[in-house]
């Protein structure tokens, strides 16, 4: 994702004829990955919308900004996609770039969806044009710390965090899941973002006898800490986010990467009604399996379907169409709380195999 992206217009769709539409996230980086999904998810959402005809009448017209999962050049983009006559926008990816880009497109008349970003204190404020299509981490680290306490049932925890909005808040919710079950966590620590070298970590934790960690945070230094445990005997069971469930993590880790569990939303990409979608994104060959493509396909049909129920471009006659009404998506039926907060959304425990695909553990 990179500048202004595709468009329709260089398709041969005159730009006054359509509905320009940013899709913002890191096209470069070490999560770039989860900006891929994000584009994959988004931009099949806008081609198979325009093939029934578009909306009210007009093309979606998608234009692309990468972030690089950075707060200063999410801000950047922000500001760039404004200027570029944007007024609807999916993104950004991670947290910490979504909430100050949040700040800018409520106070310049801008929806934006977020597909991937469950820091709770993005909707914290109320903003009337923010929104996302996934659960908040609130939820998710109490079905993590939840299983871990019923289900794991492990001798003795370990909490580690990326010190990041996303990864610290995550953990922290999984701390306070566990204690209020009666399990105490050993050791609460948080690394570096960016650090490579993990050993000072894993002794505290073969020191402590361990057998049990929970990681909030992304998959690159995941996927190290588990290379490093291995290396150095630790024989400890890992889990963590959905940042975390990409096959990055296997690339990294290798072997040391099977049996990780990781909460993520349902495998959308496993729904047969989702066929379609997913065979028209296999046949351009690419992934239909990552955590963010379904969510951003969805919040390109959220905000199809809400300009036609507006019945208008306006943002906030788009955003109380969200907020009134209820969408079929391929996600699910969609309906939103005042916060702009999906109001029924359920992580699932998966557990993760290396090259192999990775199956469901939560309790039914």
């Amino acid at each position: 994702m990179s500048g202004s992206g595709p468009t329709i217009a260089q398709k041969g769709v005159a730009v006054a004829d359509t509905i320009k539409i940013g899709i913002a996230g890191p096209g470069t980086g070490p999560v770039s990955q989860y900006g891929d999904q994000q584009f994959i998810g988004a931009m099949q959402a806008i081609t198979d919308i325009n093939a029934r005809g578009g909306v009210n009448g007009k093309m979606l017209e998608p234009a692309g900004y990468d972030d690089e999962a950075d707060p200063k050049q999410a801000v950047t983009v922000a500001n760039k996609a404004i200027s570029d006559g944007v007024r609807f926008v999916v993104g950004h990816v991670a947290s910490c770039s979504t909430s100050p880009a949040s700040d800018i497109y409520e106070d310049e008349g801008v929806l934006m969806i977020t597909p991937a970003s469950t820091f709770p204190q993005i909707t914290a404020p109320g903003y009337g044009l923010v929104f996302r299509t996934i659960g908040l981490d609130s939820a998710q680290g109490q079905v993590a710390g939840s299983y871990i306490a019923d289900h794991v049932k492990p001798k003795s925890v370990a909490i580690l965090h990326d010190k990041q909005p996303y990864g610290d808040g995550l953990a922290t919710v999984v701390e306070h899941t566990l204690e209020r079950k009666g399990v105490k966590a050993v050791l609460f620590e948080g690394v570096n973002a960016g650090d490579r070298d993990f050993s000072p970590v894993i002794r505290k934790l073969k020191q402590n006898e361990v057998d049990f960690v929970y990681w909030g945070g992304y998959y690159p230094a995941l996927g190290l800490i588990l290379r490093q445990a291995q290396e150095n005997g630790l024989t400890a069971r890992f889990m963590a986010g959905e940042a975390c469930a990409s096959e990055s993590i296997s690339q990294i880790a290798q072997n040391a990467s099977e049996g990780l569990l990781v909460t993520a939303p349902k495998a959308f990409d496993a729904d047969p009604a989702n066929k379609a979608i997913v065979d028209a994104i296999e046949a351009g060959g690419r992934d239909a399996a990552g955590p963010y493509i379904f969510p951003s396909y969805s919040a390109i049909h959220l905000i199809a379907q809400a300009i036609g129920a507006a019945g208008s471009e306006d943002t906030d006659k788009v955003a109380k169409a969200l907020r009134d009404g209820t969408f079929k998506t391929p996600t699910g039926t969609l309906s939103f709380d005042e916060k702009g907060d999906l109001k029924d959304f359920r992580f699932i425990v998966h557990e993760w195999h290396f090259g192999k695909p990775k199956t469901e553990v939560s309790p039914q």
